[in-house]
Parts: C-alpha cells; structure tokens; sequence
C-alpha cells in the first residue's frame, strides 16, 4: 500500500500538468463550425465556417446592406503544430494580402486571436454562450483611441 500511494499521486500530478499546458488546438473551437448571420435594420450579417480537415477550418463573412454586398472577408483557421492562427482576407483591404493572428487564449467557449502589430483590430474573439449562438468581437486601438465592435449571430439552418 506504501508504494501504491506515491504512484497513485504522481499520476494525478502528472496527469494535471498536462491538462494545465494543454496547447490550443483546432477541434476546441468546432462549435464555430456552421452557419452563423445577424438580421438587423442596418443590414445582414453572416458567417460560415466548414472543416477541411483535422488542421485547418475556412469560411467567409459578409455584411449585406439590401442587395449589396458592402463587407467580405475570407477565413481560415490553421493549426501549425501546437499554435493555433485565424487569417482573415478582407477584400479591399490590405492590397488583397491575409493578416495573421495567434491565439492567446482558448477554453471551451472561447477562442481568442491576437496580433499586436495589425492597425485594427488587434484582438478578433470568438465565444459560444449557448448552442445556437456565436459572439465575434474586434478590438484594439483605431487611430489612437479603443475600439470594441461585437457582432452577434444566430446557428441559421
């Protein structure tokens, strides 16, 4: 009994440790996988994401304002290893290159990118509070003052 007990204990504290350092991976975030859109006055958001394969989800996002299309942007997210990064390519924007983010933070319901040197946003999140909604959030400093913009979607069939 003397010997099973420091085993015993060095397998729950190794086993936590690794839970603790546990990398982000792609398939924490498949509840983003779907159609996502936003009906409001101001116009249509939608958002949809499919998997590809084991290290890589793409999707778009597009506003639309009656029958235009003012806002369009391509997405992927990409696992490399242990990182984890979201590449938006905003058409019109940024002479047509994709901008890099890295995530800084992953759980369950949320997955959150960063990258410190983009003009705006710096940050791009996205939570899933329950099973038919998604939250995407930019934020970051716009011409030296803080800008947050949330954009709430609802799982469309």
């Amino acid at each position: 009994m003397k010997r099973i007990l420091p085993v015993l204990l060095a397998v729950v504290i190794i086993f936590t440790a690794f839970t603790l350092l546990k990398k982000p991976a792609i398939h924490d975030a498949k509840w983003m996988l779907g159609r996502w859109e936003n009906v409001s006055p101001q116009g249509t958001t939608v958002e949809a994401w499919k998997k590809q394969n084991d290290t890589l989800y793409t999707g778009y996002s597009h506003f639309i304002v009656g029958k235009d299309t003012v806002f369009s942007e391509l997405l992927r997210m990409e696992q490399h290893g242990t990182d984890l990064f979201y590449i938006p390519t905003v058409v019109g924007q940024n002479e047509g290159k994709p901008v890099v983010f890295k995530v800084s933070l992953h759980t369950k319901k949320q997955v959150v990118f960063e990258n410190p040197l983009h003009d705006f946003p710096q940050k791009i999140s996205y939570s899933h509070p329950t099973k038919d909604s998604l939250v995407a959030e930019i934020s970051g400093t716009d011409k030296g003052k803080f800008r947050s913009e949330k954009f709430l979607m609802v799982r469309s069939k």
